[in-house]
């Protein structure tokens, strides 16, 4: 098995966010949150229950672990799979680990049915996830590079050119670049800067592990 595969790539929610669906009236308003484990989750979900609590359900979903482990949802007092199981699916299609959403529905005095229902709580996940940070977590090598300002230019379009992400910019005496590559990417990223800078480039290698890149 080679290092790709031995850390492959995973999604999360790293800053939360919420979203609003209106249907026939009802209100659908969509809480995100990251979380690392159940006991995170069971009190995000009573907590909004209570934020909540004269709400007509606050139904649930959350995902935790790389693969999607541990799954659980919650219908909340709808019809049976019209609420918690579309919310879960929404997480697990768009591969979002680590993370948990409660639907809120204020009802709106129209009945939607139960396909109304499904398609009402899927959609409002993903009005929430769309004002949520998501990242892919990718396996790989952080390199601090100190640079002298006539290379600087060089080392971002190669940044650029490159798909390497830029975490962080000290400007002082000289420049420090602190970068994020794919791990089977280091010998190469290494060399290129190397190369770039006519080795003026001071690299170092700081660590390796996941890293946020961002959507």
């Amino acid at each position: 098995m080679d290092r790709k595969e031995s850390f492959p790539p995973w999604r999360c929610v790293l800053e939360g966010g919420c979203g609003e669906l209106v249907e026939k009236k009802s209100r659908f308003l969509a809480t995100v949150q990251p979380v690392e484990n159940e006991e995170e989750a069971s009190a995000f979900i009573e907590e909004m229950k209570k934020k909540y609590w004269d709400a007509s359900h606050n139904c649930s979903a959350f995902v935790i672990g790389r693969r999607a482990e541990l799954t659980r949802c919650s219908d909340d007092g709808e019809p049976s799979g019209t609420a918690g199981r579309p919310m879960l699916e929404v997480l697990l299609k768009e591969g979002i680990c680590n993370t948990a959403v409660v639907v809120t529905r204020y009802f709106g005095g129209t009945l939607l049915g139960t396909g109304g229902l499904v398609r009402a709580y899927g959609a409002a996940v993903k009005e929430g996830l769309k004002n949520c940070e998501v990242a892919t977590m990718r396996y790989g090598t952080r390199l601090q590079v100190k640079a002298d300002y006539p290379d600087v230019g060089r080392i971002q379009h190669l940044a650029a050119r490159e798909g390497i992400v830029q975490e962080s910019a000290e400007y002082g005496a000289d420049v420090r670049f602190v970068f994020a590559a794919l791990a089977e990417n280091e010998e190469r990223v290494i060399k290129s800067l190397t190369e770039a800078t006519d080795a003026r480039a001071r690299i170092e290698v700081l660590s390796r592990g996941y890293y946020a890149d961002r959507d």
